[in-house]
């Protein structure tokens, strides 16, 4: 994993200990069952495997794009958020092929989600063991940087119901850290720095800010007077995943934005109001962007100016708008934006933020470096760093980039995608009513919400495919009740026109996503047995171990069997079993079941795994391999007897 130096480890795929699965597979059937025609069965690789997608050369090659031959790899990797199911999604581009999910904040019973030890540590338990929370709503998933691109260290998504964010590595591609924000409420806008403002020589991400979206008393009390309550902005460190300190804010944070210069992190703001009820919302004519200068703050909290909230220690600074007059002084800036902005999104170029109008049918194009001329007092008043604010069309949301300085942006009352030029839209602005910005239109199905491209937010932003989450299916499945699913739809756009190339539904209902190129990670499809400390090396080290009430078995896991044929336990004891998958041929997973019992869970290959119960139900219990393995799957098994 990444050091301190920014340096990650990204060793190959490890190869198979002599044999692939498929050969794996049909020599242990030839053992197990002695059937020698399967012999003949070797490991055969698929025609192509390993290659990408063809590129879209015009619109009969573009729709052929997304129809991968059997064994074609796709060329990106999409990481989606999971909405309510509170995990992540693994897409590949262009395919549309939801290759896996990465659960985070709720359980998962496939791979013992919230049911292991390890599992339920990282989710966070009450003093009875039992998951704090088992409900999330995930709306936002973005990854490390280095260099101005994704690096393949960590993906970071946050819970809005419960205010928890989850890292994920992405050499394994498994959720390792949750952090509960204090003292913050629908937690919704997620994204890591892109460089360190003040080291320069760190060039990759040491933080991740989150905005909350909720005002609330700060400590919370039953406080009936709105006015009274307020946001928090809050930064959580990459690495620790502690929270580093959060800025108290007017109004309410909708999504988070970060410069590549890593000197300002953003997010877009409605409710300047500090109304309760929609109704109270809607009085003011614009809204704002806010801007956080984050050496300032990180200075301020080093010099203690700061105070804390209730029972957390988190240093918090006060951003209000009041208090931050001063461009001197200031730790935040207020862009004036029209009303009930929705969305903010970083162009390629290093440049501009884009704040889409939703209530106005414009785009707000903000220029960074007169944001930080601002602070510097070269610039008078700060609404002066806005470029361009062009008309796109009904209920524009999100922004995306082709790194050729066009923006694409979702109109959710209009159920298109606009495509627009940046600096088209800024001459316009500065009077040039030639300048022609809208470039294409195209309609999608229906009501269209988040946007992203290929590397869109990255400096590598390549402009290949685009993809639109569209929140309402209607006529495009079949009809399966009440509850439609949502429409994802991939765009190619690689050319001056736009050309829909794909449908693919989805359960309700996910968020936000981003895609990268597939040679930006380098997963490892084996475990490092190191990676438990609870590892069992060797199959000898198996057995039952008591210590009072408490018993402790050991087990491993070799195709088609398990360590301890069976095991004997004591009704009342409390049973902590630790189970080491010791195959090392990638895709070989076992699972351990124990009926009545409410256990099922995954190892993997060279995985550690451990479950905690009261062995309160006497009798036989058969536990098998629930994870389909080997010839014998169906004969992989053990025993536990818990006796009176």
């Amino acid at each position: 994993m990444a050091e301190k130096s920014g340096k990650i480890e990204k060793p190959e795929p490890p190869a198979p200990a002599g044999m692939g699965r498929r050969r794996f597979l049909g020599t242990a059937a030839v053992a197990g069952a002695g059937l020698a025609a399967l012999a003949g069965c070797n490991e055969k690789p698929a025609a192509d495997a390993g290659k990408g997608a063809a590129s879209a050369g015009g619109t009969h090659a573009a729709a052929n794009a997304v129809h991968l031959k059997p064994g074609e790899l796709d060329s990106y990797y999409g990481l989606w958020s999971g909405g309510h199911t509170g995990d992540a999604r693994i897409i590949g581009i262009p395919s549309g092929r939801e290759i896996h999910r990465i659960p985070c904040f709720n359980p998962d019973p496939l791979i013992g989600w919230g049911i292991t030890n390890e599992s339920k540590k990282i989710m966070g338990t009450k003093p009875d063991g039992s998951l704090k929370y088992t409900v999330a709503d995930t709306h936002h998933v973005h990854a490390s940087y280095k260099d101005g691109n994704y690096d393949g260290r960590y993906a970071w998504i946050n819970d809005k119901i419960n205010s928890r964010i989850a890292r994920l590595r992405l050499d394994y591609f498994v959720c390792d850290k949750i952090t509960e924000l204090p003292n913050v409420q629908g937690f919704h806008g997620i994204f890591p720095d892109k460089r360190d403002p003040v080291d320069e020589k760190i060039n990759y991400t040491t933080r991740v800010f989150c905005g909350g979206e909720f005002s609330i008393p700060l400590p919370n009390a039953p406080i009936d007077d709105p006015s009274k309550y307020r946001s928090l902005f809050s930064c959580v460190d990459a690495e620790s995943m502690e929270v580093r300190w959060q800025v108290m804010i007017d109004g309410n944070c909708d999504l988070t934005a970060t410069s590549f210069d890593g000197k300002l992190a953003a997010t877009n703001q409605y409710n300047t109001e500090m109304g309760a009820r929609y109704e109270d919302m809607m009085s003011a004519e614009r809204d704002a962007c806010l801007f956080f200068n984050i050496a300032r703050i990180e200075a301020a909290v080093k010099a203690g100016k700061f105070r804390t909230i209730g029972t957390s220690k988190v240093p918090v600074v006060d951003g209000t708008a009041e208090a931050n007059k001063d461009p001197g002084t200031a730790l935040v800036a207020y862009v004036s934006v029209p009303k009930n902005p929705h969305g903010v999104n970083a162009s390629p170029d290093g440049k501009y933020f884009i704040c889409a109008g939703k209530l106005s049918p414009t785009a707000t194009v903000i220029e960074l470096s007169r944001v930080l001329e601002w602070f510097d007092g070269k610039l008078e008043k700060i609404d002066d760093s806005i470029v361009a604010e062009v008309e796109l069309g009904l209920g524009p949301l999100h922004t995306a980039f082709d790194g050729r300085g066009n923006a694409y942006t979702t109109l959710f009352l209009d159920s298109q995608v606009v495509k627009w030029n940046v600096e088209a839209a800024i001459k316009f602005t500065r009077g040039d009513k030639t300048a022609k910005y809208v470039v294409d239109r195209i309609d999608v199905h229906y009501q269209p919400g988040h946007i992203n491209a290929t590397q869109s937010e990255t400096t590598a932003a390549d402009g290949k495919y685009l993809a639109v989450g569209c929140k309402f299916s209607k006529d495009r499945y079949l009809p399966v009740g009440p509850m439609h699913p949502e429409n994802e739809q991939l765009i190619d756009i690689s050319g001056d026109k736009m050309i829909l190339l794909a449908d693919h539904p989805v359960r309700p209902e996910p968020h936000d996503f981003i895609i990268f190129k597939r040679d930006l990670v380098k997963p490892k499809q084996v475990y490092d047995i190191d990676h438990s400390p609870l590892a069992i090396k060797d199959a000898k080290e198996s057995g039952v171990f008591r210590q009072g009430r408490k018993v402790t078995v050991k087990m491993t896991s070799l195709a088609p069997s398990f360590s301890l044929r069976e095991f004997k336990v004591k009704k009342g004891d409390e049973v902590t079993l630790i189970l080491t998958n010791l195959d090392k041929i990638e895709d070989l997973s076992h699972g351990f079941a124990i009926p009545n019992y409410n256990i099922n869970f995954v190892v993997n290959p060279q995985e550690t795994a451990s479950v905690t119960f009261t062995a309160d139900k006497t009798g036989v219990f058969w536990c098998y391999c629930t994870h389909f393995c080997h010839a014998l799957h169906l004969e992989m098994r053990s025993r536990m007897i818990v006796e009176a």
